[in-house]
């Protein structure tokens, strides 16, 4: 077989070819490249290899290398998509988390300019019925004052009642704050705060109006009616710091209403304690010996109930003193359980509907039974094995 010039130019560049594996079609290109070599001799040697590379290479099948070319770019593209694809989904979810943000700084902003509305109202109804009656005001201030605790005790009772809402902590602290207040309107009346019947009409018919907006108020926003409360905390401190700042010599030569001395100083103190969340139990005792004593105790007791509101604001923050102060600790992780299974269960049985449901709304879609507590922790009950 004769040898062609493409022949000889590829065995140049230490490739061999036999005749039956190069096509007609390609030795006549190799002819031609061989002519094109003659007219191009006197070009560098080097461009005239890259001359018969190029060519050379469009003479050998490309059909694979090209297809391997294809499909690189397209598995490329391919991969982009999906990715500007999931960052379109995350973006999305990002902006409706954004927005749904954004809406709720808005509805916070709305509740807390209606709060300070009501309140800055009441406040301009008080001043100008007891501008110089001091003990008049302050007991109908603690008449208001206590109400919204009589309200979250009753719709808390009605959450328990349906299977909503059990924790006891709510209501063990919103009680004792009803009975702290009790004991500051116990204490105005003994210096004569309720002598008028002007003044007792006021403030029960104020009361009642309260009672009963704090309760929708706290089925459909407990974070608002919370924050509605922490308003009159606040101005019941202002309140009563303002008056012993005046009044602090003259108040310190008065006796203490015999009430006082026994709420703040004998007894049990288990329910003082109880509304101080901000507090570790039996951290504050109160000294009684005038009635500064008694305005200064009351004073910190409003103080502490702000205290309480803001933590409540929170949904599922507010823990009772108490309940925190004797709450088991944890056992080591080393230890293994001895009847685990049977731990499990009594686990399911302290699981109960969640305390921070945002209103009645929630509580009504989110309470669940105990099998579907026991579901939820991956259990199947067996009635006949639950403890007796």
């Amino acid at each position: 077989m004769t040898s062609s010039p493409a022949i000889g130019l590829l065995r140049s560049d230490g490739l061999v070819f036999r005749a039956p594996e190069v096509s007609r079609s390609r030795l006549e290109c190799g002819r031609e490249l061989g002519r094109a070599l003659q007219v191009v001799r006197s070009r560098s040697a080097c461009h005239v290899s890259n001359q018969v590379r190029c060519s050379l290479a469009s003479s050998v099948p490309r059909c694979c290398s090209r297809r391997g070319r294809r499909v690189v770019p397209g598995a490329l593209a391919e991969e982009r998509a999906v990715e500007a694809e999931e960052g379109s989904e995350e973006a999305g979810v990002s902006d409706a988390a954004e927005r749904a943000a954004g809406l709720e700084k808005w509805v916070i902003k709305g509740e807390r300019a209606f709060n300070q509305l009501a309140t800055d109202a009441v406040i301009q109804v008080l001043d100008v019925f007891y501008k110089d009656r001091d003990y008049a005001r302050f007991y109908v201030l603690e008449t208001i004052a206590r109400v919204p605790y009589f309200a979250f005790v009753s719709v808390l009772h009605m959450y328990e009642s349906f299977g909503w809402w059990r924790r006891a902590d709510y209501i063990k602290v919103h009680f004792a704050e009803s009975w702290n207040e009790l004991h500051h309107l116990l204490t105005m009346e003994a210096l004569g705060g309720d002598e008028r019947w002007a003044d007792r009409f006021l403030a029960q018919h104020i009361a009642v109006g309260y009672y009963f907006l704090t309760v929708v108020m706290y089925l459909l926003s407990p974070r608002m009616a919370y924050h509605f409360s922490e308003c009159v905390e606040k101005h019941a401190f202002h309140t009563y710091d303002e008056f012993i700042k005046l009044h602090g010599e003259e108040l310190k030569k008065l006796p203490a209403p015999e009430v006082a001395v026994r709420y703040y100083t004998e007894g049990d103190l288990y329910m003082f304690d109880e509304f101080q969340t901000g507090r570790s139990p039996n951290t504050r005792r109160p000294k009684v010996e005038n009635l500064y004593d008694v305005f200064y105790n009351i004073r910190e007791d409003e103080a502490e109930h702000c205290k309480t509101m803001l933590a409540c604001q929170t949904r599922g923050n507010l823990r009772s003193p108490h309940s925190a102060m004797h709450a088991p600790a944890a056992s080591p992780a080393s230890v293994p359980s001895i009847v685990e299974e049977e731990a499990k269960l009594l686990e399911i049985i302290k699981d109960l509907p969640p305390a921070e449901c945002a209103g009645i709304i929630e509580c009504a879609l989110t309470s669940s039974s105990f099998v579907d507590r026991a579901r939820k922790n991956g259990i199947e009950v067996n009635p006949d094995r639950l403890p007796r």
